[in-house]
């Protein structure tokens, strides 16, 4: 049966890949349906990437000033994110101090050092994890981003609210409506994909930070 015609799945995956069951026969069929499942995907998956570009091309344009300023006072990018979206904030925060092309730039991944995170977390609660990790290295002229699909994360929060309150300019993707990032006062850009999809966001979300950062390189305080 193919993708249309299949309604008797009640697996919480299906919604992925509603062709795939015990009773599939048919090879040509179900190579047919992975192929059409793989092209709808990568076809939602651009047009989402375009609309978000053109919602955000603003954001990106005065939050990219924003950030050539203080990269050429001195400043530090600091990245942080939860499960996929670590792994994210740590791509964003290499692609700056090391990219294929243009200036290398100080930025971190608050992730990246595994014995401080679970230090932290055994020690002070997984809440404050990024939190007290800007309390001990941010200062005013650096830049704090913080990734998530949802916006709504306790430890992102909370370390939004003490990058904040200490001077950086603090950046937010998320995804759906925005969640608690979205019009909050601790959070002064915020990138919202507007996705139903953890998958289609965080795609979108990469080609945003890669658009930030070229946008960054394209000041001249990054020259």
């Amino acid at each position: 049966m193919t993708v249309a015609g299949r309604q008797d799945l009640d697996e919480p995956t299906n919604f992925l890949y509603p062709f795939i069951d015990g009773n599939e026969t048919d090879s040509a069929a179900l190579l047919a349906d992975l192929a059409a499942s793989a092209s709808m995907k990568a076809a939602e998956s651009a047009a989402l990437r375009r609309s978000t570009l053109e919602a955000c091309s603003g954001l990106i344009e005065t939050s990219s000033a924003e950030l050539a300023r203080r990269f050429a006072a001195g400043g530090r990018l600091f990245t942080f994110g939860n499960g996929g979206s670590s792994t994210d904030a740590a791509t964003l925060a290499s692609l700056f101090a090391r990219p294929p092309e243009g200036q290398p730039l100080p930025a971190w991944s608050l992730t990246a050092d595994q014995a401080v995170l679970t230090a932290l977390g055994n020690d002070v609660g997984f809440d404050l994890v990024f939190a007290r990790q800007l309390i001990a290295r941010a200062q005013p002229n650096d830049i704090a981003v913080a990734m998530s699909t949802s916006g709504n994360s306790a430890d992102l929060l909370l370390a939004m609210r003490e990058a904040h309150g200490r001077g950086l300019f603090t950046i937010g993707f998320t995804g759906y409506d925005g969640g608690a990032f979205a019009a909050n006062p601790d959070v002064d850009v915020c990138f919202v994909v507007r996705s139903q999809s953890v998958h289609r966001i965080q795609e979108s979300q990469a080609l945003l930070g890669y658009q930030l950062w070229s946008a960054v390189h394209a000041q001249k305080g990054c020259q």
